[in-house]
């Protein structure tokens, strides 16, 4: 009984320690299944995780998958090698000054290569964001399923409508007193007999064109072939799941068949039901392109 829309979104986000992450998917409608990711470099592992995890769960729909991280700026520790320091100033200590040269400085010292050391502060460990981003995955396929069969439930109740529709004008059809065989008669009779005035004309040969005519335009055939249609779209609709590529189909058939219907309509009225039909029908196309 489940529809599931191609249209839908969602997010999952999270921290691992100082480090802030957040998963994103949109998804459209789409021919197929085709999964484009986009995550920070180095991250291509986990990505293609994100993107089987999605590639196992739908079926259709064009998916924009992206991994963002943010991570504060490492505010650096300072420190002094002290020990460094002390060596130093006790090698400069013994070793004999000449004449006119200044004795070392405490800033001068400092400012030898590893004497003050600067440390970043320790980032977030690795196995524990990829856990984090794995788990967060989980969430982000789960709340895609649930927008698109939300979307699906919405697309549901629009697409029902729509076969009543069709099915209320296929019936309108069906009724028509322009269908009815003396109504036909009538009017080729008419049609007959303005010709046979016209003089010039056959009658044995005008009869058979005109019964030639009454079997082209009968439109039997079209109203079943709508039935059988509409029934077998409501049948996929009750069992529901991935369904969207035979309502499509169906459309078109349902579209074939109201167009021959409009073409062998000989009576105003029933171009008019003909017409709506074809609407409700295009109507009723463009909704299923949304399905899965």
């Amino acid at each position: 009984m489940i529809l599931s829309s191609m249209t839908g979104f969602a997010r999952a986000a999270g921290s691992t320690g100082p480090v802030q992450w957040a998963w994103e998917v949109r998804s459209v409608n789409g021919r197929g299944l085709d999964v484009r990711l986009r995550v920070p470099s180095g991250y291509d592992a986990v990505g293609e995780v994100a993107r089987t995890a999605l590639q196992k769960t739908l079926s259709r729909g064009q998916c924009q998958l992206n991994l963002s991280l943010t991570r504060p700026e490492a505010a650096p520790r300072v420190r002094v090698n002290e020990a460094l320091l002390a060596d130093l100033a006790a090698a400069v200590a013994r070793v004999p000054r000449p004449e006119g040269l200044a004795p070392a400085t405490l800033d001068g010292l400092l400012a030898v290569r590893g004497v003050i050391e600067a440390d970043e502060e320790p980032g977030a460990d690795t196995e524990a964001l990829a856990r984090d981003l794995a788990e967060g995955v989980v969430r982000l396929v789960a709340d895609l399923v649930e927008a698109r069969r939300a979307e699906g439930r919405a697309l549901r109740g629009v697409i029902e409508g729509q076969l009543t529709e069709m099915a209320r004008f296929t019936a309108a059809a069906e009724a028509c007193p322009a269908r009815k065989p003396e109504a036909v008669k009538a009017r080729l009779a008419a049609a007959v007999a303005s010709l046979v005035e016209a003089g010039g004309l056959d009658p044995a040969r005008l009869h058979q064109e005109a019964v030639l005519l009454a079997a082209k335009a009968d439109v039997r055939e079209e109203l079943d072939r709508l039935q059988a249609h509409l029934a077998s779209a409501a049948e996929l609709l009750a069992a529901g799941g991935a369904i969207g590529r035979k309502l499509d189909f169906l459309a078109q058939e349902l579209g074939r068949e109201a167009n021959t219907l409009c073409a062998k309509a000989n009576d105003i009225a029933l171009s008019r039901i003909g017409l709506d039909l074809k609407a409700v029908v295009e109507q009723f196309r463009e909704q299923v392109q949304n399905v899965e």
